[in-house]
């Protein structure tokens, strides 16, 4: 069993790698006993959401019903033949993540089969399910065996991971809209997308930055460097898109280029050097 715990772990370092390279060097300031458990959460993240966002010739809800099946099946036994759920399955087990997080995500997946425009209150528990306990993930395995309290820290968490995609939906807001025909953000009309309106969503963001901000400092020294780093690949890419119009937002995706996210990483390797 150790040997397919192992390979599975593996399996999900290799989709983490494959599909992420922020995500992928954030996690080489993790401690190594980390690495793995954090990449096993971003594997299960990506599994659910490829469902929902590229297979659009399958049966998606059925699909995405299955994993939710399997996956709780996998927690309870410890066993799963996929490799990724499996893999999931163990950090949940080793971690205590409560299986009501890992369905308000789920929920919020299916959220993406039904919503194409969200009003303020289905905004919300779509950003609780997809972010903030995908935060809660994470901050379960941060706070193991480590003198903090993770009840205290958990609401930073969730701003920091609520901050995060938020990003995504201005980054993404054009393949969103014109591949999946959403619209994240409440009451906002992309064909009158003006600037006011996109500052009161950056002003948003720009807060849920501060809190979230504010827990870092407390992290356990194993993950603190890394979520740092997140936090600041983040923040450049808020900077970038703040500085665009909304028509600019529209016509492409912002992105962060390879090198500046090594030269990011490099900075933050050397302020803990």
């Amino acid at each position: 069993m150790n040997f397919y715990n192992k390979t599975c772990d593996e399996m999900s370092v290799v989709l983490t790698h494959r599909y992420s390279t922020s995500f992928s060097l954030g996690i080489k300031l993790f401690d190594k006993k980390l690495r793995n458990p954090i990449c096993s959460v971003y594997g299960f993240v990506r599994l659910a959401d490829e469902i929902v966002d590229t297979f659009h010739h399958i049966d998606q809800a059925k699909y995405l019903e299955r994993i939710k099946n399997e996956t709780k099946e996998a927690i309870e036994k410890g066993f799963s033949l996929n490799t990724v759920l499996h893999s999931f399955a163990q950090t949940v087990r080793e971690y205590n993540i409560e299986w009501n997080l890992i369905e308000s995500f789920l929920h919020s997946m299916e959220m993406d089969l039904h919503f194409k425009t969200f009003n303020e209150e289905e905004y919300k528990k779509y950003i609780y399910g997809s972010a903030e306990v995908v935060g809660l993930f994470c901050l379960k395995i941060f706070c193991k065996n480590e003198k903090v309290n993770y009840n205290d820290l958990a609401p930073y968490a969730m701003k920091l991971g609520s901050a995060f995609q938020k990003i995504n939906f201005l980054r993404d807001i054009k393949s969103d809209y014109k591949e999946r025909g959403r619209i994240y953000f409440p009451g906002l009309n992309l064909d009158e997308f003006a600037i006011d309106k996109k500052i009161q969503i950056e002003s948003d963001i720009e807060k849920d930055f501060q809190d979230g901000l504010k827990g870092i400092t407390s992290l356990p020294n194993n993950c603190k460097s890394g979520v740092k780093l997140a936090y600041r690949y983040y923040y450049a890419l808020f900077n970038k898109i703040k500085k665009v119009s909304p028509q600019e937002l529209l016509a492409g995706r912002i992105r962060i280029v390879n090198a500046r996210k090594f030269y990011i990483l490099c900075k933050e390797m050397l302020r803990i050097s």
